[in-house]
């Protein structure tokens, strides 16, 4: 990878590990619901007017901007204005992994290898030891919240896996526009037209910002960049940088917001990274499929068959590991032969080569 493009991707976890300390911010000036409404709505417009709708069934846009944009970034604001840190927010969220392997397991038939499984017991213990370190000075209800959002998280990258649209920001796009009417109803029914009201009313300049920030930077940029380096590299190549966006969130959280960082949250930290790390970056074992085609047949219908390709752009607060707020993560078309690993954030999913495998 040459040196500029290293930098891009630098670049990119930093600004999905920046958003949290935004959203944290960004909390002060709207509810939360709504904020997360008003991030999609302004992610989505005026881009949507401008990209041809994604070549995918319906059911999948709406699935994924249920799951994704409703519940996953619903319960992380909610969990974050009920007193989740932001710093601790963007470390836990990445439990994400060990959810999307779980439910694409249970869902797809993807057998985790014994080193994904260990993966998954070392970010598990990390969890353990956050949510120890969050209890004795926080609130474990809020803690919970973001657990659940990064579960939804894990579902909406299965969802996204089944969809495989072949351009991921224009399917990100279009997913952006279902969250908003249902975020708008929970949020009026939930927050209450007068604090909504109230939240525009006094909306100010640095509130315009942490909007901006979430909607542009993070989504538009962070996406458009994070598809343009998958474009020029192996998945395997560009998906260990979101590795780094609990890294940036939790010290924007430390310098900006003056959140403190333990001992035993480094520990969880190092638990839940390295943990997320095996789980994302371990070869997957190969899932049989029986074969439609008679043995004989075989070899005529092989050289018919035209060979994957590797993905353009890959979906997630992925992120990927959307990290996220980690944003939502944009999807990737899965080629045979590779396995699905989620990493951001901001939801960012990518596909990973395997060895023989992933």
């Amino acid at each position: 990878m040459r040196p500029a493009h290293l930098a891009l991707a630098v670049l990119v976890a930093a600004v999905w590990g920046v958003n949290f300390t935004v959203v944290e911010i960004g909390l002060g000036h709207f509810p939360p619901l709504l904020f997360s409404a008003l991030r999609f709505l302004v992610a989505a417009l005026p881009a949507v007017f401008f990209v041809g709708r994604p070549k995918v069934a319906w059911k999948w846009i709406v699935a994924v901007g249920l799951v994704l944009g409703v519940a996953k970034f619903g319960l992380l604001f909610v969990g974050m204005d009920a007193g989740m840190p932001a710093g601790l927010s963007s470390l836990v969220l990445q439990i994400q992994s060990v959810f999307t392997a779980v439910i694409a397991f249970a869902v797809l038939g993807e057998r985790p290898t014994r080193v994904r499984l260990l993966g998954m017991a070392v970010a598990l213990a990390g969890i353990g030891v956050a949510a120890a370190d969050e209890g004795a000075s926080g609130s474990l209800g809020a803690f919970a919240l973001v657990v659940a959002a990064a579960a939804c998280w894990g579902a909406s990258n299965v969802l996204t896996r089944k969809a495989s649209p072949p351009d991921p920001l224009n399917f990100m796009v279009w997913v952006s526009t279902v969250p908003v009417l249902p975020l708008l109803a929970l949020s009026l029914l939930t927050e209450g037209p007068s604090r909504d009201l109230a939240a525009l009313r006094a909306l100010d300049w640095q509130g315009v910002g942490t909007l901006g920030y979430v909607a542009w930077v993070t989504t538009v940029f962070g996406f458009g960049a994070w598809g343009w380096l998958l474009h020029r590299h192996p998945a395997s190549t560009v998906a260990p940088f979101s590795l780094l966006v609990p890294v940036f969130g939790m010290t924007s959280a430390a310098l900006f917001l003056g959140e403190p960082v333990s001992g035993l949250r480094w520990c969880a930290a190092a638990l839940l990274v390295g943990g997320v790390a095996l789980t994302s970056l371990a070869p997957a074992a190969a899932t049989a499929v029986p074969s439609a085609v008679p043995p004989a047949a075989t070899p005529a219908a092989a050289s018919a068959v035209p060979p994957a390709v590797q993905p353009a752009a890959q979906p997630a607060d992925q992120a990927l590991d959307q990290p996220a707020d980690q944003p939502a993560v944009p999807p990737v078309v899965q080629p045979e032969g590779t396995a699905w690993t989620s990493v951001h954030p901001v939801d960012v999913p990518a596909p990973e080569r395997t060895g023989a495998g992933s």
